[in-house]
């Protein structure tokens, strides 16, 4: 597997050592290479993430002189919601920052091995196809295969299923027969969807705020909560967040 990866921090020591790391990683890794770019300079990893195609991966120092890490996560999720980050940082004080560009990994310096290991062994499973589960649909163009990860959420309007993609897209069932719950009770098994409501599933990666009748998506879409939901979305909500950051 070759992926492409971007480091980018200001300490020339710190991004030695994390080029190290990624070197080591490879080494005991039989069919894993990377093919790495480093940036000390946030503004020139800045042009690079407007002008080039996304990385595959990016690692990210926090607090650095030019700009923050966090700015630089923005900007990638401008132009890809594929492209995982994880961040480094001398500092915890933006781990919720970090959660919020959907980071999979916020560590602190000095990079525990083992910590950094398992973090790249999370990065790679995310890349691999034949790993992420699908969910199969039903169209008027035949089965479509789509992701769990591509997901906002799913809806269900004049009996079918509405699809709503990360990426703004919308993606229609035909005439669904059975139940709404039925149809989508394969996503319960997944700590990351939860229903809110009997016509709305969401994913849990995908959410902004919670109130109290109601959830923002990150597209700024509001879905509706019904009262008998609400608790336990807050519960699994918040046991999304700390089973993200365990490693942290």
């Amino acid at each position: 597997m070759m992926m492409r990866l971007v480091i980018c921090d200001d300490d020339l020591t710190d991004l030695t050592d994390l080029e190290n790391l990624l070197l080591k990683y490879s080494a005991c890794h039989c069919g894993v290479n990377f093919e790495i770019d480093k940036f000390s300079d946030a503004s020139l990893l800045l042009q690079n993430i407007q002008e080039e195609k996304p990385a595959d991966l990016y690692i990210l120092d926090i607090i650095m002189s030019e700009m923050t890490g966090i700015d630089l996560g923005r900007e990638i999720r401008k132009n890809s919601q594929k492209s995982i980050i994880i961040y480094v940082s001398s500092s915890d004080d933006f781990a919720m920052n970090a959660y919020d560009i959907h980071a999979v990994r916020y560590l602190l310096k000095p990079i525990e091995e083992s910590r950094f290991f398992e973090a790249l062994d999370y990065a790679l499973a995310q890349t691999a196809p034949l790993k992420r589960p699908v969910y199969l649909v039903k169209t008027k163009k035949g089965l479509e295969s789509i992701a769990y990860s591509e997901i906002e959420y799913i809806e269900s309007a004049s009996r079918r299923l509405e699809i709503h993609l990360i990426d703004g897209t919308k993606i229609t069932s035909i005439y669904i027969r059975k139940s709404f719950e039925v149809e989508i009770k394969e996503f319960l098994h997944s700590s990351d969807f939860i229903c809110v409501h009997k016509s709305f599933l969401i994913n849990l990666s995908q959410v902004r705020t919670i109130n109290q009748n109601s959830v923002t998506m990150d597209s700024g879409v509001n879905i509706p909560v019904s009262r008998k939901n609400f608790l336990n979305l807050k519960k699994a909500y918040l046991s999304f967040i700390s089973d993200q950051y365990k490693n942290c």
